[in-house]
């Protein structure tokens, strides 16, 4: 195996220099060769090679054999789920330079195509979460009566689906769709409102530090360090699990506990850079301005340092956000964060998760889990792609 590994990087090296010799004889010695490092032109032959690679899986799991198509089975869906998405992001970006208001035109308009890819998934989401209550097909804890249980996804009789329930379901009998759908409701949203907790508390913080200074400044950056210094991950589910012993003797739904332990957690992150932009803000002349006005500190906050920090603040709420809906799925899939009845991501990929070790035999089958894994990395990709493309803007530069 790594006799073979060596031999296809030397075949490709010999490949790239070949590649780049050809291209120079081509053109004459144009620039563009001639120029060329060596590991550019080993770059433009490795992803060919991927290329090539790529066509030649998805045929293969395009074959009538079923054992074949069995193993390139998630690659295929993947390609075709890229591909799909690819068209769609593109449509959208299409909409949107011609329908809406001048201002959202020119932002379609210089938008890559992998943040309107994010916006489109993102817009989706919301929807869903939104509107869960109208779209989803059946309640998001109710047991289906006359549903077998472990409906496997596809809808295909002989493959033990059932065309009703096309998501399939899971191993009580609930459709795996509708949770999905209100999964989106209770994770994206729960997610969404811890993170403007933990908005405000670390901005608020933050700025107060950076414009008083002095011994607020040095006691709230010291307990924050002293947070910091613990894993996030691993502290969460320490407080999380006192708080389950606490929560049925206070009367109070663990959910509760949830969004104001991960909300305090992440508020420490969000004070350091509330602070760092602050401390480059105060020192400007028009703060020293403000200052001799006579303007007190709200105003100073809320009218001087808040919309000049808008941006970097904007882009760290994308980050934030990821990093709370990663955590509340770690949590569920844990036992420790949103509680059953109600439907979550993480929840279902630890109670489905079991399918996954049938995945060779009947791919179908072990797709249940992926489902809820696929939707928790799907919006994390969204949300980067959205985050990427404010933080260009907000840098000024340009293509």
């Amino acid at each position: 195996m790594i006799l073979w590994i060596v031999a296809t990087l030397l075949g490709m090296g010999a490949l790239a220099w070949g590649f780049r010799f050809a291209g120079q004889a081509a053109t004459s010695n144009g620039p563009k060769f001639r120029d060329m490092p060596f590991g550019v032109a080993y770059g433009y032959v490795l992803g060919t090679g991927i290329l090539l690679w790529l066509i030649w899986a998805y045929t293969q799991g395009r074959s009538a054999d079923t054992a074949i198509a069995n193993k390139f089975f998630f690659l295929r869906i993947a390609i075709e789920g890229f591909i799909l998405f690819s068209i769609a992001a593109w449509l959208f970006r299409i909409l949107g330079r011609s329908v809406g208001t001048v201002w959202s035109k020119k932002m379609f308009r210089s938008m890559p195509l992998t943040a309107s890819f994010g916006i489109m998934t993102i817009l989706i989401y919301a929807f869903l979460a939104i509107f869960a209550g109208v779209i989803a097909p059946y309640g998001q804890e109710e047991v289906i009566l006359g549903a077998a249980a472990n409906i496997v996804p596809g809808g295909d009789p002989a493959l033990g689906g059932d065309p009703d329930f096309y998501f399939g379901t899971d191993q009580i009998g609930r459709d795996i769709l509708s949770r999905l759908i209100y999964g989106a409701q209770n994770t994206v949203g729960i997610a969404f409102a811890t993170t403007l907790l933990a908005f405000f508390l670390g901005g608020t913080l933050g700025f107060l530090a950076a414009t008083l200074g002095g011994w607020l400044d040095q006691l709230l950056s010291r307990l924050v360090d002293v947070l910091m210094a613990i894993p996030s991950l691993i502290f969460a589910l320490l407080l999380m699990t006192i708080a389950s012993v606490w929560a049925p003797q206070l009367g109070i739904p663990l959910t509760v506990f949830m969004v104001l332990i991960i909300a305090v957690i992440d508020s420490t992150r969000v004070y350091r850079l509330a602070r760092a932009v602050g401390q480059s803000i105060v020192v400007m002349d028009y703060i020293e301005a403000a200052k001799l006005r006579g303007e007190g500190l709200g105003y100073l906050v809320f009218k001087e340092i808040l919309p000049n920090a808008t941006a970097p603040l904007l882009a760290e709420f994308g980050l934030r956000f990821c990093f709370v809906f990663l955590t509340i799925a770690a949590l569920s899939f844990l036992g420790v964060g949103i509680q059953p009845p109600l439907a979550d991501w993480g929840t279902m990929v630890r109670d489905l998760g079991g399918f996954v070790n049938f995945a060779q035999f009947a791919p179908l089958a072990a797709t249940a889990p992926l489902l809820a894994a696929g939707a928790i990395a799907l919006l994390t990709v969204a949300v980067n792609f959205v985050v990427d493309w404010m933080l260009h803007k907000s840098s000024g530069l340009k293509e």
